[in-house]
């Protein structure tokens, strides 16, 4: 049976993806039940790149995210960050990758309350052993807005400028790719907007490289490309997408008045 890659860009096929994944499978046990959460996805992430992943309740995007990132096994397939394959590392290897190569943003806002937000942007560093390029800090803080707020802590911050923080943190470490799950979900809508626009940003101007999951067609608006999962497989996806064309299609998965969650 050939492979069914998403090629998301010309960018992939002229240099190495930022993110591969190669024939991914992964299955969880519920009770005497195995539910195959991944069926053999192939997927190519190209660097500079804002992808976002969705699809229906139980579809694995949530899954599938996570074991691109490491944060999860796979029972067969390969997933490659950059040109290190990780399925076959040792946890301390792995950890030490996530470290050095891959910035999460996550739906809570995971800021340590004590520190202040320039404590909290440099912390990944810190824990990796190393020490922040002050112009790229310089860049990375001008670029979130945050320069009047960085010895603030959590607590004395908006939701939308914790969230700014914690992309702060997922890129001071000039990461290879930055997995952000539902980043905008415990935002209002004007926070959201930010936090995307950044997103946005990061990639068109800092180069970076983004792979984003949400169940919210406006935020898969501000991507260069959707990706759709359902029942485990890679079904469909658009390029250029604009809020409208993800709600479209997104009908077609369930019935009307049903939610896509992840």
């Amino acid at each position: 049976m050939a492979k069914k890659t998403a090629n998301l860009s010309a960018d992939s096929v002229a240099g190495r993806p930022a993110v591969r994944a190669v024939e991914v499978s992964k299955t969880y046990s519920s009770g005497a039940v195995a539910v195959q959460a991944l069926k053999g996805i192939s997927l190519d992430v190209p660097q500079s790149r804002f992808v976002g992943i969705m699809g229906p309740s139980g579809s694995g995007k949530s899954t599938l995210m996570h074991c691109l990132a490491g944060l999860d096994t796979l029972d067969s397939g390969e997933v490659f960050i950059g040109e290190q394959e990780i399925t076959r590392l040792s946890d301390k290897k792995l950890t030490r990758l996530r470290l050095e190569h891959v910035g999460f943003i996550f739906q809570s806002f995971n800021l340590v309350p004590t520190l202040s937000a320039l404590e909290n942007i440099t912390l990944p560093l810190g824990i990796a052993g190393r020490k922040p390029e002050r112009e790229w800090l310089d860049t990375v803080i001008e670029t979130t807005g945050l320069t009047q707020r960085l010895h603030h802590r959590p607590s004395e911050l908006s939701g939308g400028q914790q969230q700014r923080v914690a992309c702060a943190r997922a890129l001071v470490g000039k990461p290879k790719v930055i997995f952000a799950d539902e980043p905008t979900g415990n935002l209002d809508s004007r926070s959201g907007a930010e936090v995307l626009a950044f997103l946005q940003q990061s990639v068109r101007q800092l180069g970076q490289s983004v792979v984003m999951v949400t169940h919210d067609p406006t935020a898969a608006g501000y991507t260069d490309d959707v990706v759709f999962l359902a029942d485990g497989s890679l079904v469909d996806r658009i390029t250029a997408p604009t809020a409208a064309d993800v709600l479209e299609r997104m009908k077609g998965f369930e019935p009307a008045g049903a939610g896509a969650r992840s």
